[in-house]
């Protein structure tokens, strides 16, 4: 196989890992913020007005600039106003379901997100199974042993490796099944989104315009529900501690730079390749727990991330020899000067 099948997922591989990191690390700082009073409605509202005065500047030098060549139509407009609508639900049941559980258990649900993501994809057309293909074969089988590698890190422990003798930070948790179940809807409405806004992108290509919008409709949103919910005028008070660490982080860095990045990547890629990066949230997460608060480390997190590697890879190859035949069977039709749609017919 080529190696420019690999160089074109290499870019986008990059982005979606660092916007994992950047997911995990949002979690862990969140948690601790709403331990100490934050609301997840307030930290909602101002997280989405400061990506959104980031991304405005550079946004409206894109359209002012861009806005012959690709016009902002209603059509657009209102996708990306449906997409905030789910953007703000599934960030709501995040922060909800964090409140409720750990940021290990957040990013153990995660790894719902390829499967929702892969049956919507094919669902409505995005993804194309052929049972003939050996590539096709792999995205399924790669896709199942990722998320099984995610499930073995959350309930297989085994003998304890490293930091044998500490507990964890976020061993006491109440409501666990509770925040379980809330996590799994953020993870649908994750998946449904990657769905919508991949469908933008194919009309509307400016992605800084889109999450600038996007997140200007989240603020909005959860402005006009979180008043409704937090009648408590102390609940909109910032201090200068963990809580305003935790906003400033998640405004500029858990929504203004990894919505970008994850939107950037669903251009270069599609729904299903940026998915299928979520179960190594988890990965990350461990990482952090085990070294930066000195969670222990077992045995099963070692084996789950091996298994996770392995189905990523499994994906990778599938999406590799289906970008690389595509571009053999297109490079063919330019050399015999063959219609594309002569030849499909």
């Amino acid at each position: 196989m080529k190696g420019s099948s690999w160089k074109e997922m290499l870019m986008p591989s990059v982005g979606m890992i660092f916007a994992i990191i950047a997911i995990v690390i949002s979690m862990i700082i969140s948690k601790i913020a709403m331990s100490k009073g934050l609301s997840s409605f307030i930290i909602v509202v101002y997280s989405n007005a400061i990506a959104t005065l980031i991304l405005f500047p550079p946004s409206i030098f894109i359209f002012i600039t861009r806005s012959r060549r690709r016009p902002l139509t209603f059509s657009v407009f209102w996708r990306i106003l449906l997409l905030a609508l789910i953007g703000y639900f599934g960030q709501i049941c995040d922060y909800v379901g964090i409140s409720y559980s750990s940021p290990t258990l957040a990013t153990a649900m995660l790894n719902l997100i390829p499967g929702f993501t892969f049956i919507l994809a094919i669902t409505f057309r995005m993804e194309v199974i052929n049972w003939k293909s050996w590539s096709s074969y792999a995205k399924v089988f790669g896709t199942f042993v990722l998320i099984g590698g995610a499930f073995v890190l959350t309930f297989y422990k085994g003998p304890p490796i490293i930091n044998q003798h500490l507990t964890s930070t976020f061993s006491s948790q109440q409501n666990w099944i509770l925040g379980g179940v809330i996590l799994a809807c953020e993870s649908m409405s994750a998946s449904l989104w990657y769905i919508i806004q991949a469908s933008i992108l194919k009309i509307y290509q400016e992605e800084m315009i889109i999450v600038c919008l996007y997140s200007f409709f989240v603020t909005i949103i959860s402005a006009l529900i979180s008043l409704l919910v937090e009648r408590n005028p102390n609940a909109w008070m910032i201090y200068p501690d963990i809580r305003l660490i935790a906003i400033l982080y998640s405004g500029i860095v858990g929504i203004a730079f990894r919505s970008c990045m994850t939107t950037w990547c669903l251009k270069k890629t599609d729904p299903l390749f940026v998915s299928m990066f979520k179960p190594f949230a988890i990965v990350f997460a461990l990482l952090i727990g085990t070294f930066c608060f000195r969670d222990v480390f077992y045995l099963g997190s070692l084996v789950g991330s091996v298994t996770t590697v392995i189905g990523f890879y499994g994906v990778m190859w599938g999406k590799t020899q289906e970008k690389y035949y595509e571009g053999n069977n297109l490079e063919t039709l330019a050399e015999n000067n063959v219609p594309l749609l002569q030849n499909e017919a």
